[in-house]
């Protein structure tokens, strides 16, 4: 039977139209297949947050206090193989590493987290923090705070900006006031201890573009007027050198804190975290 080239057209037309959806149907087939594989091997994030808790009492907490990480010479420098086996051994026991916002939250709201918890402190911010203790933190997944001296910015063996921007921008370590020239407080009047605090302060938000909430005294050292001083000044928390743990009833602005000596062992460690001497 012939057909006529009117009518040979149109379904010449329906033919070409049904292959085209045929290839259709066919390449969705494929990009489905290839994005259930796809999402089947996404890795899961941790279903299980932290979560705080208000508690009745106040609260203990340790803070722990490292200044260099370095070959031992005297009781401010901790080797680097004990300082990771120190960090490794919170990261098995679970412990939470708080920020200073969140040090702030245990001691003034009596707020807990629901795993152990601790607060990692690092004084005058000497250049081996980033070399030395910051890969450490990232490694173990955990937090610590540098209190870091602004004049010191330029200094060598001590941060440079880039480092601490660098640090910041990791999310595992904050920035915090350990004053412009890290003088004795307790030997300065009035007019010289808010220079050295407010100073400090303004030159952190700035360069860091930061709210610096927390003011390490040099030495741990301060007189009857440096409370009311750091409060002024926009701080929340001020800590010291004083030995113990950390608690409100020392007041806000004079918390202690648990000194971190070389060749300490894994008992004398927990010993001191659980009762801070």
């Amino acid at each position: 039977m012939k057909i006529s080239k009117n009518k040979l057209a149109p379904l010449l037309m329906v033919l070409f139209i049904f292959i085209l959806s045929g290839c259709s149907n066919t390449h969705s087939k494929k990009v489905s297949t290839q994005t259930n594989s796809i999402h089947k091997h996404v890795p899961q994030r941790n279903p299980s947050p932290i979560k705080w808790k208000h508690i009745k009492g106040n609260p203990n907490l340790p803070i722990l206090m490292y200044h260099s990480i370095s070959p031992s010479t005297n009781t401010l420098r901790i080797p680097s193989d004990q300082f990771n086996q120190q960090m490794k051994w919170l990261k098995e026991k679970n412990y939470y590493t708080l920020t200073p916002r969140e040090a702030a939250r245990v001691i003034m709201k009596h707020e807990v987290p629901n795993r152990p918890f601790i607060w990692i402190t690092l004084d005058d911010g000497y250049e081996n923090n980033y070399r030395k203790a910051f890969p450490v933190i990232q490694k173990y997944k955990l937090h610590a705070t540098i209190n870091f001296i602004t004049s010191f910015a330029k200094r060598k063996n001590h941060l440079t900006i880039g480092q601490a921007k660098k640090m910041i921008a990791s999310g595992n370590i904050n920035i915090e006031s350990h004053t412009v020239t890290h003088q004795d407080l307790d030997i300065l009047g009035g007019e010289q201890q808010t220079n050295e605090m407010v100073q400090s302060k303004k030159w952190l938000d700035k360069t860091f573009n930061q709210d610096t909430s927390v003011i390490c005294y040099p030495a741990g050292r301060i007189n009857d007027e440096t409370a009311s001083i750091a409060k002024r000044a926009g701080y929340t928390l001020g800590i010291t050198t004083q030995p113990g743990l950390a608690n409100i009833n020392q007041g806000q602005f004079n918390l202690k804190r648990i000194r971190i000596v070389p060749k300490l062992s894994h008992s004398a460690f927990f010993k001191l975290i659980q009762t801070g001497k």
